[in-house]
């Protein structure tokens, strides 16, 4: 482990190097300019910094060794000489761990600086586990997440893959159109399940091969309500998206869609980009009542449909995007199924 010392006094330089150097690596400085850049060049375990020295006294390098994130965990033990006054108080609310005072014993020297480097171990390792934790967390949520959304899509989609198109064109639709990350990130995790409701649709009308009665077409509609109130329960904001995008994908930018017949920005952003990316991939696509358009067709009709179906706005995002939506087509296209036996 590495100790920085601090100390414009060569003596107690020396003296600090000889009573912990058979046990770490130390590092001398004699001013706080210097220590600021080593803290901030190199890995530093603790540092032992004397108050007063001539330029930037000890607590004006706390204050900015704390300020900085690189450098803000590392402990801080002031030194100080027999007869100073000190404002405790002040280094303390610096973010000082500990005080010695000058000329130093070496038995505290190494009891104190061994029991700040333990605390700050322990702590780091709590830190960890506390990050993988999260991290299992958040990988076991979106796992749920997406298997929620295939079990869905395996009801008319047999390769699952329509929801991993759609959950990458709404993340390039929406960082093409300015939002931000945590935005784009959500909308990707969260519109994979833009078609759960469907679990609720008889598979007589949700796979028929022709084309729907109108009184069909009713009971499709209702997916969109049946997904909500599938989701509606939980307080998870990835899952209270997921909820908006599965009622609102199907509503139209004209306020001819369904199930509400929003207009325009009534819809939430977040179906009105699930809506492209759907559409896009419905239309781009072979399913059981039709065949696959050609991708210049499938384009010309999202553009067709700009103020009509979808926000004029995002269909501009979804040209800027282009490119990379075209590359995520052919990557993740759907395996050719074999003939049907004659």
């Amino acid at each position: 482990m590495k100790i920085l010392v601090v100390d414009d006094e060569q003596v107690s330089r020396m003296k600090m190097q000889k009573v912990l150097s058979s046990l770490y690596s130390v590092i001398a400085v004699e001013n706080g300019k210097k220590a600021l850049e080593l803290a901030q060049s190199m890995d530093v375990d603790i540092i032992l910094l004397d108050i007063r020295m001539p330029g930037i006294d000890g607590y004006e390098v706390c204050r900015q060794l704390k300020q900085n994130t690189r450098t803000a965990d590392i402990p801080v033990i002031f030194l100080t000489s027999m007869g100073q006054t000190l404002d405790v108080t002040m280094g303390f609310d610096l973010g000082a761990v500990d005080f010695i005072t000058k000329p130093v014993s070496p038995p505290i020297l190494r009891a104190r600086v061994a029991a700040q480097l333990t605390l700050h171990n322990q702590k780091r390792i709590l830190e960890e586990k506390i990050q993988e934790r999260t991290r299992e967390l958040i990988h076991t949520r979106e796992e749920v997440v997406t298997m929620l959304g295939v079990a869905a899509d395996f009801r008319d989609n047999e390769t699952g893959l329509h929801i991993n198109r759609v959950s990458r064109y709404c993340r390039m639709i929406a960082s093409a159109g300015g939002l931000n990350e945590e935005f784009t990130e959500m909308i990707a995790l969260a519109s994979p399940l833009h078609d759960v409701g469907k679990i609720g649709i008889p598979d007589q009308i949700l796979l028929k091969p022709g084309k729907l009665s109108v009184a069909e077409f009713e009971v499709i509609k209702t997916h969109c309500v049946i997904g909500r109130d599938i989701l509606k329960s939980s307080t998870w904001s990835v899952l209270q998206l997921a909820q908006s995008i599965a009622m609102t994908h199907h509503e139209k930018w004209n306020g001819a869609g369904y199930p509400r017949g929003l207009r325009g920005e009534e819809i939430p952003i977040e179906g009105r980009i699930t809506a492209i990316a759907d559409v896009f991939d419905a239309l781009s696509t072979k399913r059981p009542y039709k065949e696959a358009w050609p991708l210049e067709k499938c384009i010309a009709q999202i553009n067709d449909e700009s103020g009509n179906h979808f926000d004029p706005n995002l269909v501009q995002a979804f040209n800027t995007a282009l490119p990379q939506i075209l590359r995520t087509a052919t990557e993740l296209a759907d395996p050719a199924m074999p003939p049907e036996p004659p």
